[in-house]
């Protein structure tokens, strides 16, 4: 089984002020949760039990909260969950931190205003899909644009409620595996992470980056001066925040859109796909906005669902694989290359190589030798 998720934006009506009640509401109990997990800590020292945490925000909601039913049950829970994972992967990062086995700096779950509390989500119960374009939540029924239909079972419902102030529903569906809707094309290529270029391929595939923040720089700059300029509480800035949200809307838009047509298109080519784990953090560390305008990590994430969907196979290579620095002719791993060599000679043949072009040829021999390799160990099971 697959999980998908399936998004679609709400009508714009009165009654999604009761949406918007909830989201502050379920905002309200995680600054309460947050509250009491550091309390229960400087007194005993130790992580507050999910459990206790649970049946104390119910005692709340029966006898001293009652505006805190207007969210359901469930949605609370998720609350409380959402900050569990979040102190998870805070325990674990100090603890790998301990060990020297990672540098990665992760903060526990802190304090949020309630107003910026973007969503909330409910499971089996609180929800109902009336039909196509219309669910009922919390006793009231919203119209949302139904752009294609659901397919697979519902498991969650998420209500979510962006920057500019629109309201979007979010179905996680679980669906059977889907099935290859292309023939195979034999076709295996390896592509390099660049910043002069998007990818380069293997096969001298080359896909440039169009940088949507880049292009929009001036009119985000623009909006951010109007936007300062304004007194603050005022209707004025109420307007210059939503113009600048929505313009940031627009470029995430634009940068999501040119992913989900490279990554389609490459899917479909391939049948083999090889590219490097890359280290995002020290990547926007060292380039800050240009990382973030190219944005790796979504890409890499759509990449692999358009993979799944038409039955290519998705190969991640080790970041710590020297794909730059090893010379595709003679497997000579040139040490000393800095990242200012964007051309270099292998000091072993002489070969030229074009930094990018002979990365993206290494990283397609080294996936396909580790797809080798598992297959021998599955076949080893087999026999044994």
């Amino acid at each position: 089984m697959a999980r998908q998720a399936f998004k679609y934006k709400l009508y714009h009506a009165d009654r999604n002020r009761r949406l918007d009640r909830q989201r502050r509401i379920a905002g309200q109990i995680w600054n309460h949760c947050i509250a009491l997990h550091k309390r229960y800590y400087r007194r005993y020292r130790k992580h507050l039990n999910q459990k206790r945490l649970k049946s104390r925000i119910a005692y709340l909601r029966n006898h001293l909260r009652p505006e805190w039913k207007n969210l359901g049950s469930q949605a609370v829970q998720d609350v409380i969950e959402r900050i569990e994972r979040g102190y998870e992967l805070f325990f674990k990062a100090c603890r790998l931190r301990k060990e020297k086995k990672s540098k990665r700096v992760v903060r526990p779950p802190s304090f949020r205003k309630s107003v910026k509390y973007r969503s909330f989500t409910l499971k089996q119960a609180g929800w109902k899909l009336l039909s196509p374009g219309k669910v009922r939540i919390g006793g009231a029924a919203y119209r949302y644009h139904a752009g294609r239909d659901i397919d697979g079972t519902i498991k969650t419902v998420t209500i979510s409620r962006d920057a500019v102030g629109d309201f979007w529903i979010i179905f996680s569906v679980e669906t059977d595996e889907p099935s290859p809707n292309r023939a195979a094309t034999g076709r295996t290529a390896g592509f390099d992470f660049g910043l002069k270029r998007f990818l380069t391929g293997s096969d001298e595939t080359t896909v440039e980056m169009p940088e949507p923040l880049k292009s929009e720089l001036k009119r985000v700059k623009k909006a951010n001066q109007r936007l300062s300029r304004k007194l603050k509480k005022s209707g004025g800035r109420k307007k210059a925040r939503l113009s600048l949200a929505r313009l940031h809307r627009q470029i995430a838009d634009r940068r999501r859109e040119f992913h989900h047509q490279t990554a389609r298109a490459l899917s479909r080519k391939y049948d083999v796909i090889c590219i490097e784990d890359l280290n995002l953090t020290g990547m926007k560390s060292l380039w800050g906005r240009k990382a973030s305008d190219l944005g790796f990590a979504q890409f890499v994430d759509i990449l692999a669902h358009h993979c799944r969907k038409n039955g290519s196979r998705l190969v991640k290579i080790d970041r710590f694989f020297p794909s730059s620095k090893t010379c595709s002719v003679c497997g000579h791993v040139h040490r000393e290359l800095s990242l200012r060599d964007r051309t270099w000679e292998c000091p072993s043949c002489g070969s030229h190589h074009d930094r990018d072009k002979n990365a993206a040829i290494n990283i397609e021999r080294e996936g396909l030798r580790l797809i080798a390799h598992q297959a021998g160990h599955r076949l080893e099971g087999e026999a044994a």
